[in-house]
């Protein structure tokens, strides 16, 4: 993924390169301003921390613990930390943002071995599974612990909950366990049209990283264990992982505005509503090739390599795979329907020039 253009955008040029590049959403600026009321204990030990623990809770299950982080690496490399043993193995997609985004972070500070597999839409199976988790018990290979799905994945797919439940299957039947890298979650369960819960701990999920940056935070994520079972050493992990905020009243309010009532489910469905029309807008543009539905909220097209060019100067996005002329668009929660008109436009007239 090469960068969408080599300056910064000014402040009033939308883009569609990431839904990263999105501002903080009103009502989680406005919980921020609430939590900053007072002093409060540090290091977890507040209130808007313990009333987050409980709205984990009523999303993912009862058993369900929580533990807020900075970002998703953090929470990718703590949460496999603790499902794991130093000698592991994680099985994950070779698009999977663990293997290809996260500058070596699993390996070079977890001390794990990522076994990348080849998934041409991102998904992992549980044939890929079973033909992957292999050496068990021989000194000579990393030994399979973990198989990690991202949902939506890289490719902008989104695993139904048969197709979770069927991985997960897989991999306890093989004695493994189960993380998810949830970045993106919230977008997966609006285009499913089910709590996160279906897609999670009713899958056999594990251990999940819940994404909120990507939805309209302005930081912050969560290791969320699903089943206890499956992990030892969090709360002391996460310290030794540098993802322990001392202020973490400001990380645990901004979840708590996006999760308590339904934020969360608003801003991903209207990221992905954005993207179903940024797709219908651009699909019947001549030079233009969809290479798979928008089903959450990316789109990638193939165009011509100088129509990209000059159009990643009016509309910064990423180049997605330069052999091919692959570029990926991504909607946040405040696309507006204007931004994907004038989008479209300035892609035709880019075509027709």
């Amino acid at each position: 993924m090469t960068s969408p253009t080599p300056e910064s955008p000014g402040p009033a040029v939308r883009t569609f390169a990431s839904d990263n590049r999105s501002g903080i959403h009103p009502e989680v600026l406005a919980a921020i301003a609430t939590a900053n009321e007072g002093h409060q204990t540090a290091y977890g030990d507040d209130v808007m921390t313990a009333r987050l623990r409980e709205v984990f809770k009523r999303h993912f299950g009862a058993r369900t613990e929580s533990f807020p982080v900075f970002n998703g690496t953090g929470a990718n490399v703590v949460g496999l930390q603790a499902m794991s043993d130093r000698w592991s193995a994680v099985i994950c997609g070779g698009s999977a943002h663990i293997n290809t985004d996260e500058g070596g972070a699993p390996e070079k500070v977890a001390g794990l071995k990522l076994i990348p597999v080849p998934a041409p839409d991102g998904k992992l199976t549980p044939e890929l599974v079973d033909r992957y988790a292999t050496g068990f018990g021989d000194p000579q290979h990393a030994q399979p612990k973990v198989v990690s799905l991202t949902q939506s994945t890289e490719l902008g797919t989104v695993y139904t909950a048969e197709e979770i439940a069927a991985v997960s299957a897989a991999a306890h039947e093989r004695g493994l366990l189960v993380h998810m890298d949830g970045a993106r979650i919230s977008n997966a369960a609006a285009a499913l049209g089910v709590p996160m819960r279906a897609i999670t701990t009713d899958a056999g999920v594990d251990v999940l990283s819940f994404g909120g940056t990507k939805n309209g935070l302005m930081l912050g994520e969560a290791i969320v264990i699903l089943n206890p079972d499956a992990v030892r050493g969090t709360l002391y992990l996460r310290k030794a992982g540098m993802q322990l905020a001392s202020k973490m009243r400001f990380v645990s309010a901004q979840l708590v505005a996006l999760l308590d009532g339904d934020l969360w489910l608003r801003n991903a469905a209207h990221s992905n509503a954005m993207a179903r029309a940024l797709e219908a807008a651009v699909r019947d543009l001549p030079g233009v090739r969809i290479v798979r539905p928008a089903e959450a909220n990316a789109v990638f097209a193939i165009l011509p390599k100088d129509v990209t060019e000059r159009l990643q100067k009016r509309f910064p996005f990423y180049t997605w795979d330069a052999r091919t002329g692959e570029v990926r668009w991504v909607t946040s929660f405040d696309t507006t329907e204007g931004d994907v008109q004038a989008f479209a436009a300035a892609l035709a007239e880019e075509l027709a020039a």
